[in-house]
């Protein structure tokens, strides 16, 4: 037999990501004995080795690493399937009996783009409600491949679109975010190899693929932290033109002129068929 159920791919999660089967019972909240079994059962019906045991512990095959991986992606996908039929179907509005869209954006990102899609949207009949999801660097593919999201701005060549069907929507050039007081702030435009090379002014590193770039500069979790970092003169950042909405007075904006070009993309699960996104999407292709 070919299918498997959830409750099989929970249970060998958690011992796959706990490596331990009294710990991944705990987490489970059942027994250990039971838990060994539905492993050993499961093992049997795959006609492979999940699991490798000895005195040391428990180790994973190479065919456990693949079923973490996919079983990951499985639960992950049951998971957004529910929190999207809920939404659709009015349940995870405030009051109960109202479609809804979580959008996520990242903090501060695109912020007239935005305004001009969601007053747009608005304006349509039978417009859903529009839940902003403002997101971290980088969380944009995350919240849209667990269900915590419908649709996001991601912007390209930060973000991938890897997995998802895009439209594009504005495209801007960079910036280099600087202290106001710095010497490269009175300059009328910068190169990249002029902001990377400041001994003084290291570039701020932000989260990729889990973690974070090697480097000098600080590493970066939220844009306020960034802000703080950049007026305290700790750190620079090369940015989209539209970051000029959120900058402080002790900032200063460079443009940088062989920096690549940003692009913001609409995009969405590849398999979605809500009606209320594809209206979305409409809307933003006309923007």
């Amino acid at each position: 037999m070919d299918t498997l159920e959830t409750r099989e791919l929970r249970y060998f999660v958690a011992v796959a990501e706990e490596l331990h089967f009294g710990r991944a019972a705990e987490r489970l909240g059942m027994a250990q004995p039971p838990l060994s079994r539905a492993i050993q059962q499961l093992e049997r019906r795959l006609g492979v080795s999940l699991l490798e045991r000895d005195r040391r512990g428990v180790s994973l095959t190479g065919a456990g690493e693949v079923l973490l991986h996919e079983g990951r992606a499985a639960l992950d996908a049951t998971s957004a399937a529910a929190r999207r039929t809920r939404r659709a179907g009015g349940a995870g509005g405030p009051d109960g009996s109202r479609n809804r869209l979580v959008l996520a954006v990242k903090a501060a990102a695109a912020h007239e783009l935005l305004q001009k899609l969601l007053d747009a949207y608005a304006a349509e009949p039978d417009a859903a409600e529009i839940e902003v999801l403002p997101c971290g660097i980088n969380e944009q593919g995350e919240l849209l491949r667990d269900g915590r999201a419908d649709v996001a701005l991601m912007h390209t060549p930060y973000n991938s679109l890897a997995g998802f069907d895009s439209e594009e929507l504005m495209t801007e050039g960079q910036i280099a975010v600087l202290p106001a007081g710095h010497p490269l702030a009175a300059r009328r435009t910068l190169s990249l190899a002029e902001v990377s090379g400041v001994p003084d002014l290291p570039l701020a590193r932000w989260p990729h693929d889990g973690g974070y770039p090697p480097g000098p500069g600080p590493e970066v979790h939220n844009q306020t932290q960034l802000a703080q970092l950049i007026a305290l003169g700790r750190t620079a950042a090369v940015l989209p033109d539209s970051a000029r909405a959120w900058l402080w007075a002790e900032h200063a904006a460079v443009p940088v002129t062989d920096a690549p070009p940003v692009v913001t993309h609409i995009a969405w699960p590849a398999h979605s068929r809500s009606l209320a996104l594809a209206g979305l999407i409409r809307t933003a292709s006309r923007l």
